[in-house]
């Protein structure tokens, strides 16, 4: 764990306040079995939780390798500078009112500054948080209730907010944990610097966060990598798909959420798994725990009951999930042991004919496994252990059991409803090596989820985000102008102001477009005329046009699809690209798929191969296709001018698509402004 060992697998811990908290903090070290020295720090009180304070950090008898400091915001930057001078292993920071609170108390920043130079070189976690839960050594700087027990290997949480902390470990769903840290406001010691320190524990077998905003891109790419490295998967719950979200992000730990379009193309290119929820954060963890990441999202479904046959179908249906059809050989095998009365499918009812035979059981599920499907999952509902027993439900995890050891393959056991797998039967199953799944939505989320993970490029980082805000935004001309030299094709063009006009028409090939300048959306506003054949059509077309200045442009025909790119900065995580169906149309098909940059060829060929346009790309009904080599080459190009000038926002809508060309018809530019 490099830098945050000492912190983290501590053998001496002190807590500094007398209050509640730090109290709690002392009760929380006693319960879970605390093996080292525990002490506690206060100038008056003659005892707290059952301990007698030292009265000073120096009466201690040696350096601390933790400390949990809980006293007020100003006491404790003096505490973390003592704590420092001594040389204790680290510190966790409880007290809020720091950056976090800026909006509102404008010491918070300077105090935040002034705690980050009082520790010096000495870790720090926080300030505005908990602290940290170790169930793997017995270490709980924490000063509250948690529903966690010792392990001996587990997945790792960490969290922004201390609260979903405390939450996500109070699960029953048998998931072993073997950490739980929050950072807090991050001033020092970041989610990635934490992420990386606990996957270097070899009992740590992925790690799950809940993020509020990224710490640093380069550092977490760098967690991305090393993740991919040791081959241990993330899964990550980014909150800021709402405004309300990206506010409180701000006001709760002074993190910039950034956009969820952002968030998304940054965490998919890390191969970082991307959850909506923290059920399925969990129930991804679990999986993940259990098998590991899954090599496709073909399953095969067991239930002894049409419903829940029917239940598994619908709620696949839309999603990624597939159900391979039965072979002969299957078939077959079924047929033998199931009789000639059950319909033979994928999702499949297996009736009740065979409840409670463990032998019939073990041959069905282990017919239904085949090298096509990455993970078996038998629906089975436990009844509530305080009314009722469930005897023959164990057979059917003997048989599970046995299928899995039979196929090689690996058989969950999935309870519909969350709370139908009770928590001792879950974590005896993990124990077995089965993965218990709670929740059939849940379930069929991290199926997708564990799919969809792969190493990140160790190749690739993101283009840092510049430090700048949007300037001001150039007319058309200019911005075509501005990227012509980029290799992006426009139009030939010309201006012309209303006293102009009459002069300037004619000088490019009819047809042409006339539209009017400074206007951002043309078509609404009336300031765009296509297809005109001649002079006066030209000359009327500017009359109902409320701009006094034009641009004549060549029309662009033959086209098969019209595209937009365009690329954004999100200050959170760089620079998006969006590539989507394009023209008047955009915002109503919603059809886009949205990069990180950098950018290759292939991955813009992969992304345009995303769009339900794809088909018109391709020549669709006999049409000729798009020359998608110079799409790739327009993207690139545009690539090239943001990263060389810094823009804020750059939007080519449409580009025109044909057989021979890809023409930027419209074009938006807004620059950068560095700050202040």
């Amino acid at each position: 764990m490099e830098r945050l060992a000492r912190l983290f697998r501590a053998k001496s811990v002190v807590v500094i306040g007398g209050g509640e908290w730090g109290e709690a903090v002392v009760t929380q070290c006693l319960k879970i079995g605390f093996a080292g020295d525990l002490w506690v720090v206060h100038p008056t009180k003659e005892t707290i939780a059952g301990l007698t304070p030292f009265r000073s950090l120096a009466d201690l008898p040696h350096a601390p390798d933790a400390a949990y400091v809980a006293v007020n915001r100003f006491a404790t930057v003096e505490v973390i500078r003592a704590l420092s001078a001594m040389g204790a292993g680290g510190a966790v920071c409880f007290a809020s009112g720091f950056k976090e609170s800026a909006a509102e108390d404008a010491d918070g920043t300077d105090l935040q500054s002034a705690l980050l130079d009082a520790a010096g070189k000495m870790p720090i976690i926080g300030p505005n948080c908990y602290g940290f839960l170790n169930y793997r050594d017995g270490v709980t700087l924490w000063p509250d209730q948690h529903g966690g027990k010792r392990v001996e290997s587990g997945v790792a949480l960490i969290t922004q907010s201390s609260n979903v902390a405390i939450n996500l470990t109070m699960q029953k769903r048998g998931l072993p944990i073997a950490y739980v840290v929050t950072v807090g406001n991050q001033a020092q010691t970041g989610l990635s610097e934490v992420g990386r320190a606990l996957l270097s524990d070899p009992q740590v077998t992925a790690l799950g966060l809940y993020i509020e905003g990224i710490d640093d891109i380069a550092r977490f790419t760098e967690l991305a990598h090393y993740a991919g490295r040791i081959g241990k998967p993330i899964v990550a719950l980014k909150i800021g798909r709402s405004e309300q979200a990206q506010r409180a992000a701000v006001s709760h730990t002074a993190s910039l959420a950034g956009s969820d379009a952002g968030a998304d193309a940054l965490l998919a290119r890390l191969g970082v798994g991307r959850v909506r929820s923290l059920s399925t954060l969990l129930e991804t963890l679990k999986l993940l725990h259990v098998i590991g990441p899954l090599p496709s999202t073909a399953i095969a479904s067991m239930s002894c009951s049409g419903g829940e046959a029917s239940l598994m179908a619908d709620t696949a249906h839309g999603t990624a999930i597939t159900f391979p059809p039965l072979s002969d050989q299957q078939r077959q095998d079924l047929r033998a042991t199931l009789g000639p009365l059950v319909a033979l499918s994928n999702p499949l009812d297996y009736h009740t004919f065979i409840w409670g035979k463990e032998d019939a059981l073990a041959a069905t599920f282990n017919a239904m496994m085949t090298p096509a499907v990455a993970l078996g999952l038998v629906v089975l509902d436990f009844p509530r252990p305080d009314r009722c027993t469930h005897p023959d439900w164990d057979l059917v995890c003997n048989a599970v059991a046995r299928a899995q050891a039979d196929s090689g393959q690996p058989v969950a056991i999935l309870g519909s409803l969350v709370e139908n797998i009770p928590e001792p039967v879950a974590e005896r199953l993990i124990a077995q090596g089965i993965l218990p799944l709670c929740g059939l939505d849940e379930a069929l989320q991290a199926i997708q989820i564990a799919a969809s993970l792969g190493p990140a490029d160790p190749d690739w980082s993101p283009a840092p985000p510049p430090a700048i805000r949007a300037g001001h935004t150039l007319t058309e001309a200019a911005a075509k102008a501005a990227l012509a030299p980029h290799g992006i094709r426009t139009p030939a063009a010309i201006r012309a102001s209303r006293s102009d006009l009459a002069k300037a028409t004619g000088q490019i090939k009819y047809p042409v477009v006339l539209k009017g300048e400074g206007i951002a959306h043309k078509t609404e506003a009336g300031a765009v005329a296509v297809n005109l054949m001649t002079s006066e059509a030209v000359m009327q077309a500017a009359a109902a046009m409320p701009t006094d200045s034009f641009l004549i442009e060549e029309m662009i025909t033959g086209t098969v699809a019209d595209l937009l790119v365009g690329v954004v900065l999100d200050p959170a995580h760089g620079y998006v690209l969006t590539l989507a169906a394009g023209g008047t149309s955009t915002e109503i098909m919603a059809d886009r798929v949205n990069l990180i940059l950098p950018v290759g060829g292939d991955d813009i060929r992969q992304a345009l191969g995303q769009l339900r346009i794809a088909p018109l790309l391709r020549g669709y009904r006999g049409a000729r296709p798009a020359n998608l080599h110079a799409i790739i080459d327009t993207v690139l190009g545009l690539q090239d001018y943001v990263l060389t000038h810094c823009p804020f926002e750059v939007e080519i809508n449409p580009l025109m698509c044909g057989p021979d060309h890809a023409t930027a018809a419209d074009a938006l530019i807004t620059t950068g402004e560095t700050h202040d």
